[in-house]
């Protein structure tokens, strides 16, 4: 949103990543730039506002931050600013996927979700490797918070997810994933409402990223009330 060609920052990207750890910004006239190391496990250039404005930005961002700073925003937009910026090309796509009502459990059953303490963690890691190796968010990785579980009858820990890279208006869900022997029993989403219920409280929404190829996931998160934009990263060629 602009007024008089300044940014008003309602984006809640844009607001996700300035409440970051060590976040660094960049603003101009109908441009916003947000630096962002291992936010959702990327260094990311976190980005709103007119496409001329960003190219020019983007231009001058790059060189004042080391490391593999990827520009970040809504799909169409980088798409965009990738059109200017020929040194950059799009990377990947994604679904940022958001509620801002409790979502409650979707799935009866007698495995509740709980957090976890941190003496399982070791058992969240191994559910993670066997399970979802490619997850961003890991038991004790920087701004990973915490972990919820649903163990079986015997105890085994059989689906997990974590609150990571939460602030403190936009809680934040990552490393969901279930034992393929439990798929196809709901845990998934019953897991995900506990998660996203209790990070909403004191929070104005819950948010989470998803590939777009993750097709059971994302209508997972849909039947219990995310809504979806199309998100995008970039990178130097």
């Amino acid at each position: 949103m602009r007024q008089h060609g300044v940014m008003t920052e309602r984006d809640p990207l844009i607001r996700w990543a300035v409440a970051a750890r060590d976040a660094r910004v960049w603003r101009r006239p109908d441009a916003v730039i947000v630096a962002c190391p291992d936010l959702s496990h990327w260094d990311r250039l976190v980005m709103d506002g007119d496409p001329d404005a960003l190219a020019l930005l983007v231009r001058e961002v790059l060189p004042e931050v080391t490391g593999d700073f990827r520009p970040f925003g809504a799909e169409q937009l980088v798409a965009a600013v990738v059109e200017r910026v020929t040194e950059l090309e799009v990377s990947a796509r994604f679904a940022w996927m958001e509620t801002t009502e409790p979502v409650g459990s979707r799935a009866p059953g007698d495995h509740k979700p709980a957090w976890l303490p941190e003496d399982a963690w070791p058992e969240v890691s191994e559910l993670i490797e066997e399970s979802f190796p490619d997850s961003y968010a890991k038991p004790g990785d920087t701004d990973v918070r915490r972990w919820a579980g649903i163990r079986d009858d015997g105890g085994r820990l059989i689906a997990v997810a974590a609150e990571a890279w939460s602030t403190d208006e936009i809680g934040f869900l990552a490393g969901v994933t279930t034992r393929p022997d439990a798929r196809g029993r709901g845990l998934a989403a019953e897991l995900c409402g506990f998660v996203a219920d209790d990070q909403l409280v004191g929070r104005e929404r819950v948010a989470l990223l998803a590939d777009y190829w993750n097709t059971a996931a994302i209508a997972t998160y849909r039947k219990l009330g995310f809504t979806l934009r199309p998100v995008a990263a970039a990178r130097q060629r």
